[in-house]
């Protein structure tokens, strides 16, 4: 059985890495093509949605990290194992998004105090639009395997690719505005993009702060209702859980008939746990404690 969930875990682990590096690589080519040419264009907008992109392939590389550190096996130290490196990683994601909103608004401001534009030329469209189809690709890519794996580092990250994206539409609205003849489109419209920034960092945060506060995974009432539908189970209480969508742990107590010979209220509590992981496979441990139906009060 072990051996099996270590299997899991691994396979899990390994799917989750190889898309974190597919969503780097993608990353990175868009970070380049922006950066480079609003360096050559003079288009800082477009300089700076580059630099938001690197942002985003930081985001991988910690992410793998995070990854890499979460699958490692219970030891001495981390008797629950390793999981909750994967929301620290998620967490970076969020302090980054929150330096890619400074870094925009950062710049927002400094057009609005200098009043200076660059150049914008059809290719400034066709490469805006470019690099944000592949955006919505990896954003999208990302959200839907991150729903698969339950893993909260590629939603994180798939957030903060999306965030790419809004950001991405805010520069291709800014530079249609300034070849119109509105160059104060730019900054405004960045200083818009800048607060769908945050957003997604508050959203980042909310996530991992359910994990990192063991907020209660499973309603209780969920607990109860799979426990009393063993046989031998008359009542329950002090039902608890905690974890993430990937590797919950919970545990509750469990009240029999008190004439019960320790053996039979044995296999009532291997039921109640084999119950609850057949209908919650996420579950790691269930911890049932077995206790006389007398009347006594806890």
């Amino acid at each position: 059985m072990a051996s099996f969930l270590s299997s899991n875990s691994t396979s899990r682990t390994n799917q989750v890495q190889t898309v974190l590096v597919v969503v780097l690589l993608f990353n990175l080519a868009v970070a380049f093509a922006k950066f480079i040419y609003g360096t050559v264009s003079g288009l800082s907008s477009v300089q700076a949605d580059g630099v938001h992109s690197l942002f985003d392939s930081a985001g991988n590389v910690v992410g793998i990290f995070g990854v890499l550190i979460a699958s490692r096996p219970p030891d001495e130290t981390h008797p629950y194992g390793h999981a909750k490196f994967e929301t620290y990683a998620s967490v970076i994601i969020g302090v980054m998004l929150l330096f890619a909103a400074y870094e925009v608004g950062s710049e927002a401001l400094s057009k609005i105090a200098t009043g200076s534009t660059g150049t914008v030329e059809p290719f400034s469209f066709v490469l805006m639009i470019g690099t944000l189809g592949v955006n919505i690709f990896v954003s999208q890519y990302e959200k839907r395997r991150a729903a698969e794996l339950k893993s909260e580092v590629l939603a994180a990250d798939a957030r903060h690719t999306l965030s790419d994206v809004f950001v991405s539409i805010g520069v291709l609205a800014s530079l249609g505005l300034v070849a119109l003849g509105y160059p104060m489109a730019d900054p405004i419209m960045t200083l818009l993009v800048m607060l769908a920034i945050l957003k997604a960092a508050y959203e980042v945060f909310s996530t991992a702060i359910v994990t990192l506060s063991d907020h209660a995974v499973i309603p209780v009432e969920e607990l109860r209702g799979l426990a009393m539908s063993v046989e031998g189970v008359e009542d329950t209480h002090h039902e608890r859980s905690r974890g993430s969508e990937s590797e919950i742990y919970c545990d509750l107590h469990v009240l029999v008939d008190e004439g019960m010979t320790v053996g039979e209220a044995h296999r009532v509590a291997e039921a109640v746990e084999r119950t609850i992981k057949e209908a919650r496979p996420e579950v790691k441990e269930a911890l049932v404690h077995i206790e006389p139906n007398d009347g006594h009060v806890d």
